[in-house]
């Protein structure tokens, strides 16, 4: 695990580890709801923070994923398959 980075105080929001590209896989839902609950922020703030300074951090190869959790009925609405 010491080659595996990790988005520092998100821990609650790990939902485990990519298989092909060996790397933390975090709930963008929950690392936004852990905004809000431990810094008191917006659910606006919240996510502006998370899609520019986390999610949009890179820090090399080892950097964290993070993604929306959807069923498969929205993610065929959202993008249109």
């Amino acid at each position: 695990m010491s080659d595996l980075l990790k988005a520092d105080g998100f821990d609650d929001a790990v939902l485990g580890v990519s298989i092909c590209r060996q790397k933390i896989v975090y709930s963008a839902d929950k690392v936004i709801k852990i905004l809000m609950e431990r810094d008191g922020m917006t659910d606006e703030d919240a996510l502006e923070f998370f899609e520019f300074n986390i999610a949009g951090a890179y820090v090399g190869t080892s950097t964290p994923t993070f993604f929306w959790e959807m069923t498969l009925t929205e993610i065929e609405c959202e993008y249109g398959n």
